[in-house]
């Protein structure tokens, strides 16, 4: 766990990143104190969690401990929650503070409702959002591009018996090993990553290399047929490995390395980035 300072409206909210889950963790108690702004937020959130227990709500899978600085300095068990917890949290609270993150989740649950009736609105709207996060439209063509490759991919894998969740997570692991030469993981790390997607971060060149070891990978499953994980990985290594040596002819041709610690945009504060999208659909 890697313990962090968010900032909301002036206003610290302690934070710890896991870098098993790749989920950040944030106080409760911080973020009721300023949505509230209440003078003893301990005590709010002692009631509200009973109030929650009643309504039916199994606290368990909302919030967990971790042991965090408190003011006096000393570390101690804190209840934590991750962004969906948060979220859960915030619609149960009476705050005028809280109205637009509610507003906003409403809204987000209407999109999605939107998304499964017409899913030519996904693409529609990705494509809104990349442009209002500062993308070019040359760089947002490959990144949609690159949606439609991994999805093509994954329906491939889920026609030769690969499981999704946990072995997918492997297979690509390994498409990236080959051609990067590096984990998916270790590809974040380098870019500073933590919850950010890879793929927004990657150069046109990073994305397209991407894109060339998935689709080789779908196209060598379709030819040979794999089954299972095992011949999966097989294959995973050998369409990866196609993009991998495309890649040192790259960087033999230019003398340059093509996978950078560069980022394609400088995101900012995870929490920042709701009340920043609230404001760009006023």
């Amino acid at each position: 766990m890697d313990n962090d300072i968010k900032l909301f409206e002036g206003n610290k909210i302690r934070s710890s990143w896991d870098r098993e889950k790749e989920e950040w963790y944030f106080s409760i108690v911080d973020i009721i104190g300023i949505l509230t702004e209440s003078e003893n937020p301990r005590k709010y959130w002692s009631v509200l969690k009973t109030r929650l227990k009643k309504e039916g709500n199994e606290l368990a899978t909302i919030c967990s401990q971790l042991k965090m600085k408190a003011s006096d300095g000393k570390m101690r068990n804190t209840d934590v929650a991750d962004i969906q917890g948060i979220f859960r949290i915030i619609q149960s609270v009476p705050s005028p503070k809280a109205e637009p993150f509610k507003m906003w989740l409403a809204e987000v649950g209407k999109e999605r409702i939107d998304e499964t009736i017409d899913p030519e609105i996904t693409i529609d709207r990705a494509l809104v959002t990349y442009l209002k996060k500062g993308y070019t439209r040359e760089w947002i063509n490959q990144r949609l591009q690159a949606i439609q490759v991994r999805k093509e991919l994954t329906d491939s894998w889920q026609d030769h018996g690969v499981t999704q969740g946990k072995e997918y997570a492997i297979l690509t692991n390994e498409i990236s090993k080959a051609w990067s030469g590096m984990t998916t993981r270790q590809h974040k790390e380098l870019k500073g990553l933590k919850k950010e997607n890879l793929r927004d971060n990657m150069s046109t060149t990073e994305l397209i290399l991407n894109m060339l070891a998935e689709t080789a990978t779908k196209d060598i499953a379709e030819s040979t047929n794999p089954q299972g994980l095992e011949e999966n990985k097989k294959v995973a290594k050998r369409g990866g490995s196609i993009a991998g040596n495309a890649r040192k002819e790259i960087e033999s041709e230019t003398g340059k390395p093509v996978i950078t610690s560069k980022n394609a945009i400088d995101f900012g504060k995870l929490i920042d980035d709701v009340t920043k999208t609230i404001d760009m659909e006023k």
